[in-house]
């Protein structure tokens, strides 16, 4: 990992809702460095550290499924992971994460975490309701692993990934996602996601570049995640 000099003390969430007597504190406690592309920031089963913040660049949030990967949610700018480490110690990360380019990332101890929520109410419970909007995020995608079909599943994973990243000048997702990680946030195979892409692009559903994907038809798509 790249050490680097530090954030705005602004940007994520933590620094966003502290009480401003607070961040002196943060100030002393946060250490800043730059992840690679590729690069694993926590892997699942280690013993919990801290929390991590994203200052800019992607982070995948995934954990082993089986025998293969599930990639439960992504990180960007302002984003918070490590939270799902948080309880009785001594716990272990129940997930890993992964930079998908050069990420600038915040980390805060956990003992100096845990203090900081009881110090600071916002955080605290701006914490609880993101915890809330997890779970609900989280039982709705087991829902539709096991009602939907992989096409039906690609539909929302390709919604998601749009309102999260927004797109590009060409009107593409503002994320180089590989295929196979694209069938891991969809809970499929490659093989069944690479035949589904292809058979959507002959659709005219989606639009292909290297690893951008367009979304050719928000309505015909829209119209698949509702099946």
């Amino acid at each position: 990992m790249k050490r680097h000099p530090g954030c705005d003390m602004r940007s994520c969430m933590m620094c966003r809702l502290a009480l401003d007597e607070w961040k002196p504190a943060i100030n002393a406690y946060r250490k800043n460095f730059v992840a690679r592309k590729n690069e694993v920031i926590i892997e699942e089963g280690s013993l919990v550290t801290g929390i991590y913040f994203v200052y800019s660049g992607k982070v995948k949030v995934h954990k082993r499924w089986g025998d293969k990967e599930l990639i439960v949610r992504f990180a960007d700018a302002g984003k918070i992971f490590g939270h799902r480490g948080l309880g009785s110690a001594p716990v272990v990360y129940p997930i890993s994460a992964t930079a998908l380019e050069e990420t600038e990332l915040c980390f805060v101890p956990l003992d100096f975490f845990i203090t900081t929520l009881k110090v600071n109410h916002d955080l605290a419970f701006s914490l609880m309701m993101f915890y809330a909007d997890e779970l609900q995020e989280s039982e709705k995608k087991m829902r539709n692993l096991a009602l939907m079909s992989v096409r039906n599943r690609l539909a929302v994973a390709l919604f998601h990934l749009r309102d999260q990243f927004g797109t590009d000048t060409q009107d593409y997702i503002d994320i180089d996602l590989s295929r196979q990680d694209l069938a891991a946030f969809a809970g499929a195979t490659y093989e069944t996601v690479f035949r589904t892409m292809n058979e959507m692009v002959n659709e005219n559903l989606v639009t292909l570049s290297g690893k951008r994907i367009g979304i050719a038809s928000t309505e015909r798509l829209l119209h698949l995640t509702k099946e």
